[in-house]
């Protein structure tokens, strides 16, 4: 870590909120030690965040360059969880990530943005006009039935994985939710490496609400994959998209508690989440 400190931004998704760190040509943070990822997420003695994402080139991170072909994307979006541990998707960073590509000029805001992750090359669109943030999440896997247990009371729940593992249940009201402070119980055989866990209301045609805990962060105010997976279950669930894919493109409302997001499962099987994406603070810390 330089002996000045080391830049940080700040940025959230419908208040699924990160701390961002350039790092361009991988010199900055070495490794990135999970110890230094808790510290910038704590709400108390750090910056805060259910996340950190660094801003790395893709051939200048090992890792990035062992996971996506060469020349299919410049810039690589290393994901860690608010505990430390590394995950291979965010749907609300990965949108934020783009907007500050696109806020430095990093990239061309006029041409979709190819973003690097654990879960493979994500392309994106930032629409100039109502700063809404479109990212194409790839084709979504429904693997089956399970069941999750939050506060003694179990549901039967359905496994969609967006390039990390969901559990959606469909509950009466979100106040059975409970607190979400402890992670839910669910069957560690069909979720070796843990699940986020989101609970589901109905509130209209095409409309549903959610609570999310995410695996490595805990409740938190949006998750994007899980909205993304959220809405193929309600979809499945309604027969809106008869046994997947649709038809016909078919849109969802998917309020979380820090806002909305649309999600679209296109008649080409490829689920798209479009939702804001803001930076609100930047600095240097020595965390």
């Amino acid at each position: 870590m330089p002996d000045a400190g080391y830049p940080f931004l700040k940025g959230h998704g419908t208040e699924n909120d990160f701390v961002l760190l350039p790092d361009h040509d991988g010199t900055v943070h070495g490794a990135l030690d999970p110890a230094r990822v808790r510290a910038l997420c704590d709400r108390r003695a750090g910056i805060g965040g259910d996340g950190v994402l660094r801003v790395v080139r893709t051939a200048a991170y090992d890792e990035a360059a062992a996971l996506v072909p060469e020349g299919a994307a410049e810039w690589f979006m290393d994901y860690r969880n608010a505990d430390g541990s590394a995950s291979e998707m965010c749907g609300n960073g990965i949108r934020v990530f783009a907007r500050h590509l696109v806020d430095e000029g990093l990239v061309d805001a006029a041409a979709p943005v190819a973003i690097g992750t654990r879960d493979g090359v994500k392309v994106l669109h930032v629409d100039a006009d109502s700063g809404l943030v479109t990212a194409d999440m790839g084709v979504p896997r429904v693997l089956g039935d399970t069941s999750v247990t939050v506060d003694g009371s179990s549901w039967a729940a359905l496994h969609v994985d967006m390039g990390n593992p969901h559990a959606v249940a469909f509950v009466g009201s979100l106040d059975d939710a409970g607190t979400l402070l402890e992670p839910p119980g669910h069957d560690p055989a069909v979720y070796p490496h843990g699940v986020n866990v989101e609970l589901v209301a109905a509130r209209g045609e095409r409309h549903v609400a959610m609570r999310v805990h995410e695996r490595g962060s805990g409740e938190t105010r949006s998750c994007g994959t899980g909205a993304c997976a959220v809405m193929v279950a309600a979809a499945l669930r309604d027969g809106a998209a008869g046994d997947g894919p649709p038809a016909a493109d078919l849109a969802y409302r998917v309020d979380v508690p820090g806002g909305t997001l649309t999600v679209t499962w296109t008649a080409a099987g490829r689920v798209l989440l479009t939702g804001p994406a803001v930076i609100v603070a930047r600095g240097t810390t020595s965390l």
